[in-house]
């Protein structure tokens, strides 16, 4: 089976194609290596096909059939599109290039999208829920999710839409500032150095293990669903503050905190997943518990 994983050397990506491996699967990486690394493929390199270029290109490849495409290679931090909003456009073109890739090959595909668009709103964020325009990145993610429907309503092409919520796990370090907050206070408590939050360390968010998302996606690409989005969390909030004690405790440490003040406007207060849905369409509940998890990070000393 001809598998096609775009970002595939990135933080997502990487685990996921690691995992394919394992399962025997002939796996073609599509990478522009903007916030990813060949270090990422270190255990697979042998095994794996790795083409760099964007998604916005991949029309142009010569590539065999494939039966999947799992679509990663999207610009995936609100901070990014900030700094550049033209990504907006990148975004969706690559997300285009992609899908007429799958037209093409009578694909299915499963493709990132984001928990971002549940900002503003009261927890725990159910898929039929949106907040009003404020974002970037988060509504290039809503074009997406809707050009896929219209992708299944004129040519049958089958997507599900994962919303991922506060992904962490191994593999996260060639993101740098974008990584998420878990493996960046790890990174700066290794050094001595004190984690810096934003405001209070209230704030919360559904932190799930890259293992769990990986498990979620390959299960969505083995699913009937004809075209939908689900959320991918584990449906419990972590406060900033609890991670920084989780982390220390993981470390023999006692490191406090900085707090600073928050400069982001609509700034995210808490993040929590209603795993209904996901439960109900493929099945999927989590399976590794943010102290499980943290362990793991720490033990690995990435």
């Amino acid at each position: 089976m001809k598998i096609l994983v775009t970002g595939g050397a990135g933080f997502i990506g990487s685990n996921l194609t690691e995992e394919l491996v394992k399962l025997g699967r002939d796996v073609i990486v599509v990478d522009d290596f903007s916030t990813g690394a060949m270090d990422n493929l270190k255990a697979v390199r042998k095994k794996v096909k790795v083409i760099r270029t964007p998604s916005q290109k991949i029309l142009g490849l010569k590539l065999p059939k494939m039966e999947k495409i799992f679509h990663l290679g999207i610009p995936s931090s609100s901070p990014m599109y900030r700094e550049n909003p033209l990504l907006v456009g990148e975004a969706i073109n690559g997300f285009m290039n992609v899908f007429e890739l799958a037209k093409k090959n009578g694909a299915k595909v499963v493709y990132a999208s984001t928990s971002s668009m549940y900002r503003g709103c009261r927890p725990p964020h159910r898929e039929n829920i949106f907040a009003e325009p404020f974002d970037y990145y988060t509504e290039a993610r809503i074009a997406m999710e809707r050009l896929a429907h219209v992708y299944y309503g004129l040519y049958g092409v089958s997507s599900i839409g994962m919303r991922f919520f506060s992904v962490y796990g191994p593999h996260e370090r060639a993101k740098g500032t974008y990584a998420n907050n878990v493996s960046q206070f790890l990174w700066a408590m290794r050094e001595g150095k004190p984690p810096e939050i934003f405001g209070d360390g209230t704030q919360s968010r559904d932190f799930v293990n890259v293992r769990d998302v990986v498990r979620a996606c390959l299960m969505a690409s083995e699913s009937k669903v004809g075209c939908d989005a689900v959320n991918v969390g584990t449906g419990k909030g972590t406060s900033f503050n609890k991670v920084i004690e989780m982390l220390n405790e993981a470390l023999g440490a006692s490191i406090k905190p900085v707090y600073l003040p928050n400069p982001i406007k609509n700034y995210v207060s808490h993040t929590l997943a209603d795993l209904t849905k996901i439960k109900k369409l493929l099945g999927y509940k989590p399976t590794i518990s943010l102290e499980e998890g943290i362990a793991q990070i720490v033990k690995a000393n990435e």
